[in-house]
């Protein structure tokens, strides 16, 4: 994976989120945030994911997503269960992932953040494609991003934690943080 000058990652997928914006200061990439997903609930596969990050996720398709249809939200990248990776908002851009965040003080997590959301729920283990493609991604996104460390790489729990569990129980942080290098 290489980045081109207009911070979207080459040779992964891409689908363009409508939303976004403008990071207030670029060069202040400094964290990355681990989420989970599934839609619906504890379900994998489809395209349900892609729609919700693309605002086009249909209402009628399943009853929980008449609750969410209409939520603005977007990530940087998408990791699912066979490890394809799809990227949605450029590395140069703010992705709304982490809603009401606060890391070591500072709030707006979104501003100076990458997200990465992987197909999975906080029921069952991640599995080895997804570890393998996160490390990769991860790798290229600290080459990228000196500023990101891996004492800066934290779950959406970590800077929400009254409202997230994400990347939840399952999630193997040691094992994940030891493939780094």
């Amino acid at each position: 994976m290489k980045n081109n000058k207009q911070g979207w990652l080459e040779n992964i997928r891409h689908l363009t989120s409508p939303h976004f914006d403008k990071r207030p200061d670029p060069q202040d990439v400094s964290l990355l945030v681990i989420h989970y997903i599934s839609l619906p609930p504890e379900q994998f596969g489809g395209n349900f994911v892609d729609d919700f990050f693309l605002g086009k996720l249909n209402p009628t398709a399943h009853p929980y997503f008449k609750e969410i249809y209409q939520v603005r939200v977007s990530t940087h990248f998408f990791i699912d269960r066979n490890g394809r990776i799809t990227q949605y908002v450029s590395l140069q851009d703010r992705a709304w992932h982490a809603g009401v965040s606060c890391f070591q003080g500072r709030n707006k997590c979104n501003d100076y953040s990458i997200g990465i959301e992987l197909e999975g729920s906080n029921e069952q283990p991640f599995t080895e494609q997804q570890y393998a493609k996160l490390t990769q991604l991860t790798q290229q996104i600290m080459a990228l991003y000196p500023q990101i460390t891996t004492d800066r790489i934290v779950g959406h729990s970590d800077i929400a934690p009254e409202r997230k569990i994400d990347p939840g129980r399952y999630f193997e942080w040691d094992n994940y943080l030891k493939s780094l290098g």
